[in-house]
């Protein structure tokens, strides 16, 4: 019997087409058979950064088929140090016998299966036209973000800014040699009202969207603030957006992107239009008129990790039958 494979991030970087990743996630929406508990989220204290760090524990199986288990920390303040604010590793086996097919190193998975469900919401929800994007963060997600977007709508130009303008500009020479025109911008506030898709995939505790700036048409993807006190988009944006949710499980509980407004009376359960399951199983069209604005909330969903990894474990079951 030979030893568990380990797919590394390497791997998962260099065998990624986000257009199949994307179709791989659709299929999976729209057939729905998957089961996923809610995940645990537990937020533990973490004395020598006087902030707190967080634990997930991500199941979710199809019976008979497969199973896998993420299991991830956050810590935000990990930059410091040189190493990622989100850290995990996933277990993927086989659901008929509980055997182990693979473990994962969760930071590609995880960074591949989010940009690609963000993706597959624009295809539902962005205007399509839509040929500019602004994206707010400067993390492991922000290029992928732009590369998934740009699978689904024709993407032109992007502008990316972060809290430091250097990682911004590290992030524009990625693209040096791509079709789009990646920009980096010090001051985003300006190019919020231009944008056909607004982007945002920060841990930024306050909103960084101003809704009054923004204009008919538009699609905001909300991918950060995964904390019920973390908000990347204001009132405004939230009262004049039809809201969709990645799941109703984790969307509605999860982020105070959704989870603020409901609690303030602002926005009702039965006001939000469908998650990824409605708009995959066509239980939903989406974007209903080019005038309306759409907002996606992303919080995460185990399903998502659970495609992503049967996607990449066919990828490595046909780079290993080549050799």
């Amino acid at each position: 019997m030979g030893s568990t494979p380990f797919i590394s991030n390497d791997f998962i970087e260099s065998h990624t087409d986000f257009g199949e990743l994307i179709e791989t996630l659709r299929s999976g929406f729209g057939e729905n058979q998957v089961e996923t508990p809610m995940r645990h989220h537990h937020d533990y204290a973490n004395p020598k950064e006087n902030i707190d760090s967080t634990l997930l524990l991500m199941p979710s199986w199809e019976a008979g088929i497969d199973l896998g288990v993420k299991i991830v920390s956050v810590n935000p303040n990990n930059g410091n140090y040189g190493l990622p604010s989100i850290q995990g590793t996933y277990l993927y086996l086989n659901a008929h016998n509980g055997s182990l097919n693979a473990i994962f190193d969760a930071k590609a998975l995880t960074a591949k299966r989010t940009a690609a469900a963000s993706a597959l919401a624009a295809s539902y929800l962005a205007h399509p036209k839509a040929s500019t994007l602004l994206m707010l963060g400067t993390g492991v997600l922000s290029s992928n973000l732009i590369k998934a977007h740009a699978t689904v709508s024709p993407l032109k130009k992007v502008y990316i800014w972060g809290r430091s303008y250097d990682k911004a500009l590290k992030i524009a020479r990625l693209f040096e040699q791509e079709d789009i025109e990646v920009i980096p911008v010090k001051d985003y506030d300006s190019y919020i009202h231009e944008s056909d898709i607004i982007s945002t995939a920060t841990l930024s505790a306050d909103p960084l969207i101003d809704g009054t700036k923004l204009r008919n048409g538009q699609h905001l993807d909300l991918v950060g603030a995964y904390k019920k006190d973390m908000r990347e988009a204001d009132d405004a944006c939230v009262l004049r957006s039809s809201i969709f949710l990645d799941t109703f499980q984790g969307g509605l509980k999860e982020s105070g992107d959704i989870a603020i407004p409901l609690h303030k009376g602002l926005l009702k359960k039965e006001d939000i239009k469908a998650d990824l399951f409605g708009l995959c199983g066509d239980r939903h069209p989406g974007r209903e008129n080019s005038d309306e604005i759409t907002l996606f909330k992303s919080v995460g969903h185990a399903s998502e990790d659970l495609f992503g990894a049967r996607y990449y474990f066919e990828q490595y079951k046909k780079d290993r039958s080549k050799r």
